[in-house]
Parts: C-alpha cells; sequence; structure tokens
C-alpha cells in the first residue's frame, strides 16, 4: 500500500478541514509546526558530505521525539523512516538508505511532518550539500523565492487557482517548468485534509474553490529544470521528474488569515 502516500492525490478527498476556533486549537497548531520546523532546519544543518540518508533520518526522529512528536509518515502510512529524503533526480518520498551517501555537490529534499498532541504540521526544503557544482542553486533559490511569494498573497477568499497561476507563472520567467501532478494540501486535524491538490500551476477547470480564513494549508513548490509530471521509483515511494531533470521543492505550513498569513514553520528559516 505504499503508493497510497500521496502528499496531494487528487482522487483522495474525503479528509477533514481544519478551522482554528479556539486558543487552545491554535496553540495546538503551533506547537506542532514549531516542532517540525526546528527539526528540519536542526537536520539541514546536521546534514553533511559523507553522511548516509539513514543517519540523518534517525537524527531527525531523535529530535522528534525530544519534542514529544510523532513522524506523519511512519505513524499514518508505514514510511520506511521518519522522514522523507530524497536525492540528486529522486526529489519527493525518497526512502532513507544506509546505501545513499552523500556526496559534494547532491542536491537534497527533507520532508519533515509530524503529529503533536493531536495536531499536525509539514514542511521541506532543497538544498545543496557542499558546492554546487551540478548547477542547481538557481533551481533552489527560485523555488524558495515563489514560495514566499505566493504565501504572501494567499487570505481568505482568494481563489486557490491564481496562486497556481501564480507559481507557473514565475517558474516559466525563470526558465523552468512545475510539477503537475503534486501540490500543497489543507493539514491540521490529520495529515492530508482539504483543501487536497494546490497545485503548482492554473487548472482553469478550478474555479470555485477558494482559501477559507482560520484554515490550516501546507503550501509548496515543486520547480523543474525539465520535467512535468511524476514517475515513482522502483521502490514504490520515492518519486522521480518523468522527463528527469532536477526538482526543487519548498513547502511551509501557513495559517490563513484576512489579510497576510502567518507562517507556522517560519523556524526552519526558509
Amino acid at each position: 500500500m505504499s503508493n497510497i502516500y500521496y502528499e496531494h492525490n487528487l482522487m483522495t478527498s474525503n479528509f477533514a478541514f481544519m478551522v482554528v476556533k479556539t486558543e487552545e486549537e491554535l496553540q495546538g497548531i503551533k506547537n506542532v509546526s514549531e516542532a517540525v520546523a526546528l527539526t528540519l532546519q536542526k537536520m539541514k544543518a546536521y546534514t553533511q558530505i559523507g553522511m548516509s540518508t539513514k543517519n540523518i533520518d534517525e537524527y531527525g526522529r531523535q529530535l522528534l521525539e525530544v519534542l514529544g512528536a510523532k513522524s506523519a509518515p511512519f505513524k499514518t502510512y508505514g514510511f520506511p523512516g521518519y522522514s522523507c529524503i530524497s536525492v540528486n533526480k529522486e526529489f519527493a518520498h525518497g526512502i532513507p538508505s544506509d546505501k545513499v551517501i552523500l556526496k559534494n555537490g547532491d542536491i537534497i529534499n527533507i520532508d519533515v511532518s509530524a503529529e503533536l498532541n493531536g495536531f499536525w504540521s509539514d514542511n521541506g526544503c532543497s538544498f545543496i550539500v557542499g558546492e554546487d557544482i551540478q548547477g542547481v542553486q538557481h533551481l533552489i533559490d527560485t523555488s524558495k523565492e515563489i514560495l514566499l511569494d505566493a504565501i504572501s498573497q494567499i487570505s481568505g477568499g482568494i481563489r486557490i487557482s491564481d496562486i497556481g497561476k501564480l507559481i507557473e507563472t514565475k517558474a516559466k520567467k525563470a526558465g523552468y517548468t512545475v510539477i503537475r501532478d503534486l501540490g500543497g494540501h489543507g493539514v491540521g486535524l490529520s495529515l492530508h485534509e482539504e483543501p487536497s491538490g494546490i497545485m503548482n500551476y492554473y487548472d482553469r477547470f478550478d474555479k470555485i474553490r477558494r482559501f477559507r480564513k482560520d484554515s490550516v494549508v501546507a503550501i509548496e513548490t515543486f520547480i523543474s529544470t525539465r520535467s512535468a509530471f511524476i514517475e515513482t521509483a522502483s521502490d514504490g515511494w520515492a518519486f522521480v521528474g518523468n522527463k528527469g531533470g532536477f526538482v526543487a521543492q519548498h513547502e511551509h505550513t501557513i495559517l490563513v488569515t484576512a489579510g497576510k498569513p502567518i507562517i507556522l514553520t517560519a523556524a526552519n528559516g526558509i
């Protein structure tokens, strides 16, 4: 059943929809968001050439444990790891492995999601290990910049497809494509909630859905040098691009407001 671990499967839309109504709920989502953000930030700082992705994952597990949080993919889907760690052509849902040893110039993506006291949060980022010998720093910077720009435009009532249009337009202007079958999702009382499929492109048929004030969503970019769709690796988990190349992902969990959103995972430093 490993293939059910799609972060944003458009066919699965029967999730809850968290709307923060009480101070207790607000504090709960803040606490878990800080936990995953600090874990991601420390895992990124810990990562070095010569380490295995399994070693990094174990470090992340320990960090979450100290904070009282439980790995979301491990708890929810039986994922064979505590965070998703993907290297080079694999860009999402990578299984941590003692056989994957990081080399100078590798592009790595770490995605950390967790549950704490009944609340859930999600964040991730791509970065280079060592020197930029593969020429992907601009891709990474573009992904991060687009994410922050997209988030700044989100408020209650904004059409979801308009954020996809912004992401796609900026990616194309920078010379990149977007992955069209992955995107963001609601989060809060479970790992994946409504709205599912907050996509990285303009869906002209998605005219009704809008962001709701006081809702919690994970917004993420998937910016690609070449590919537009995913293919699943032979392990049944990791995603690669259908036309190869590299993909950079950055993700924040946010609280939608009537004005500028609150970035709940800001502690990750993205």
